[in-house]
C-alpha cells in the first residue's frame, strides 16, 4: 500500500504527526496508522485548557481491532479540539492531514520539535515494520 507522509509535517515512532505554524502545534495520526488500526469507532482528545506532556499519554483512539493511546509528539496546552472528528472518528481515514487533526497546542518548548522524524525518517521505519 502506498501511504502518503506530507514533507512539511514532523512524525513520531508511535504514529503521531505535527503541522508547526509558529508556536502552535497541530497533532494528529499518520494514514499508516489509521490503516493498521481499520475501521476507527471512538477517539478521546483533551479539552482546550489542559496541558499535553511530550512522551506521555493524551487519548486514546479505538478501532474495532484495537484501543490505543495517543502520545503526545511534543508539551503544551490545549487550543483547540476537533470536535468533528471527535464526534465522527471514522471520518479519520478520509484525510487524515488535514480535516483528520486531533487537537492544536501552545508549544511550551519548541526544542522539542528537534526530536522528532521527517516525513522520510517516518516513512523508512513504516516501511521496515
Amino acid at each position: 500500500m502506498d501511504l502518503e507522509y506530507p514533507q512539511e509535517l514532523q512524525y513520531q515512532d508511535t504514529h503521531e504527526y505535527v503541522r508547526l505554524d509558529g508556536e502552535i502545534a497541530t497533532i494528529g495520526i499518520t494514514a499508516y496508522a489509521v490503516d493498521q488500526l481499520g475501521d476507527i469507532v471512538f477517539l478521546e482528545v483533551p479539552d482546550v485548557d489542559e496541558v499535553i506532556t511530550k512522551g506521555e499519554g493524551f487519548g486514546n483512539i479505538e478501532s474495532v481491532k484495537a484501543v490505543e493511546e495517543l502520545k503526545a509528539p511534543l508539551s503544551g496546552t490545549v487550543i483547540e479540539r476537533n470536535s468533528a472528528i471527535v464526534d465522527a472518528p471514522e471520518q479519520l481515514a478520509d484525510d487524515p492531514y488535514h480535516d483528520g487533526w486531533l487537537i492544536k497546542i501552545r508549544v511550551d518548548n519548541l526544542d522539542e520539535i528537534d526530536e522528532l522524524m521527517t516525513a522520510d525518517e517516518y516513512s523508512a521505519l513504516v516501511e521496515g515494520e
